[in-house]
């Protein structure tokens, strides 16, 4: 086997090497050094099955062989040019994204991550309508560049003070508020929403929305809400994008979760599984908007040959494999598996929510910050008998369960007995 340093020394590195802000899960954490589609090994070749997939990431599995042959015959034979060339992966890549996408969404703009999609996304609707405000919603978020952390209403990730000065974004409440029911949440934030249309409708660009929201809390909005978000928008010729790069290619049960609304947003935001661990982004629109983004630009490694490659991989990997109906199958296994543990620690487990295999389960939503320690608890617990889980939440009081879209339904009652023996040991 080979030789490692050991979680100790790692750890003294970044401590002498990384800047402050790089936090990391476990009070004793382990050196990962290998994976194998939904299984993790560390540096003594214990075995963890992993069912946070690097935050929704390696949907098709860690170093996913079918995947991996791909990459690796790119690398081989023609790592990098930029698009100012002409290579076939990333022309074959936008033509197979037109097939994937909602409704008439066919041209895309390749980058590298989730937060210069969003920003190229922004900068679309803007050049688009020619005005310069943003809705978004509380909670939401969206990026780490600037103008994606200013339409990100989840503070913990508004690194800078400043943007609570950003006029050009109007945050609205989401729709979903614990003691509300899912229908008096959505309708406090469409009143809301038609309260900032009314006001400043001629200056907003457009309105930015994760369909399901992840990291503050894995929140599910009700069935017809973005219909009538969508209408109110377009009254107002605002743009609604839809920031899938947590939920999208089956995460949440539909290749896209927006599509559980039947709307079709203007602009749609990806990365995370399309590359399966290898940096690939993009943005997609129609014919329409597209011909506003006129002026000259490109990314340097967008679209690259090596990306672009795996990202059709991972595509034909979904589809041949059928990940998306997986999703939602196993998914509603998962969540009934964790409904019937809520119904017995009811006192630790208040809500379960989710689609597909994105699924979070609050604890101690009455006391936050119980909460918060418990899901500390559980994470330390679940790793001890090896199985990976997340945590997210405005109180970081929620455990996230997002798994490769591989995991079997063995791996899943496997995890849920280790859930219960922990929940037994901690109450």
């Amino acid at each position: 086997m080979a030789q490692y340093s050991g979680p100790d020394h790692i750890l003294q590195q970044r401590q002498q090497h990384f800047y402050p802000c790089t936090s990391y899960f476990y009070r004793t954490p382990p050196q990962i050094v290998k994976g194998e589609m939904q299984y993790l090994y560390d540096h003594v070749n214990r075995r963890y099955t992993d069912f946070f997939a690097g935050v929704s990431v390696v949907a098709c599995g860690h170093c996913n062989p079918d995947i991996v042959r791909r990459t690796e015959e790119q690398l081989r034979t023609l790592q990098h040019t930029c698009t100012i060339y002409l290579t076939q992966p990333n022309a074959d890549l936008a033509q197979r994204m037109a097939e994937v996408l909602p409704g008439t969404l066919k041209r895309t703009f390749f980058v590298n991550s989730g937060s210069e999609a969003n920003e190229g996304a922004l900068l679309l609707a803007r050049l688009h309508t020619g005005k310069r405000g943003f809705i978004a919603l509380e909670q939401g978020l969206h990026g780490r560049t600037y103008l994606t952390m200013s339409v990100t209403g989840l503070r913990m990730w508004r690194t800078d003070p400043e943007l609570e000065a950003d006029r050009d974004v109007t945050f609205i409440p989401r729709p979903y508020e614990r003691g509300m029911s899912g229908d008096e949440a959505a309708q406090r934030s469409l009143a809301a929403l038609r309260k900032a249309l009314e006001e400043k409708g001629g200056e907003i660009a457009a309105m930015i929305a994760e369909p399901i929201q992840g990291n503050a809390g894995i929140i599910v909005p009700p069935a017809g809400y973005f219909a009538e978000v969508k209408a109110l928008l377009a009254g107002h010729g605002v743009l609604l994008i839809a920031d899938e790069i947590q939920t999208g290619f089956g995460r949440t049960g539909e290749m896209f979760a927006i599509e559980h609304y039947g709307v079709q947003p203007d602009i749609v935001t990806m990365a995370k599984a399309l590359g399966n661990g290898v940096p690939v982004a993009a943005f997609a629109t129609t014919d329409e908007i597209a011909a506003s983004f006129n002026r000259p630009s490109a990314s340097t490694f967008g679209g690259n040959p090596v990306s672009a490659v795996t990202a059709l991989a991972v595509l034909d990997y979904i589809e041949s494999h059928q990940l998306v109906q997986r999703s939602k199958q196993l998914g509603g296994i998962l969540q009934e598996g964790l409904r019937s543990l809520a119904a017995h620690y009811p006192q630790v487990i208040t809500e379960v929510r989710g689609a597909g295999l994105m699924i979070g389960a609050e604890l101690c939503g009455e006391d936050a910050s119980r909460g918060a320690a418990l899901v500390d608890e559980i994470l330390e617990q679940m790793k001890d008998r090896g199985f990976i889980i997340g945590k997210n939440g405005v109180d970081r009081n929620v455990l996230a369960f997002q798994p490769p879209l591989v995991i079997t339904e063995e791996d899943i009652a496997g995890m849920l007995t280790a859930l219960e023996e922990t929940l037994r040991s901690i109450i």
